[in-house]
């Protein structure tokens, strides 16, 4: 996978002459193409494949964070299903007894 340090850069101008087919096959075949305006980078055209790629990497990212952030602050204490149903008032036994909302399923 070609990183933005290695893509290819064109300007505005050049790109345009390029054309759209050209920007995609170049993104396509080799690596990520940057478009830029007055000599900063603009855009980019990555083929779909390196897209979905980077979605992946976010995801993970952001999973990773959420792990770090937890074990950053857990306390070790837990909290049993049994003590949740009674802070509402229920127990498993009452929860059973509950009817399924078959309309919720409409």
């Amino acid at each position: 996978m070609a990183t933005l340090h290695e893509a290819r850069e064109l300007t505005v101008t050049e790109a345009a002459k390029r054309g759209v087919a050209g920007l995609v096959a170049d993104a396509e075949q080799g690596g990520p193409v940057i478009v830029t305006r007055h000599g900063h980078r603009a855009a980019a055209v990555v083929a779909m494949s390196h897209l979905s790629e980077i979605d992946e990497a976010a995801a993970d990212l952001r999973d990773l964070a959420l792990v770090l952030a937890r074990s950053a602050v857990d306390s070790g204490r837990r909290t049993s299903f049994d003590d949740v149903l009674a802070a509402f008032g229920h127990t498993r036994e009452s929860l059973s007894a509950v009817e399924d909302d078959d309309s919720l399923d409409d």
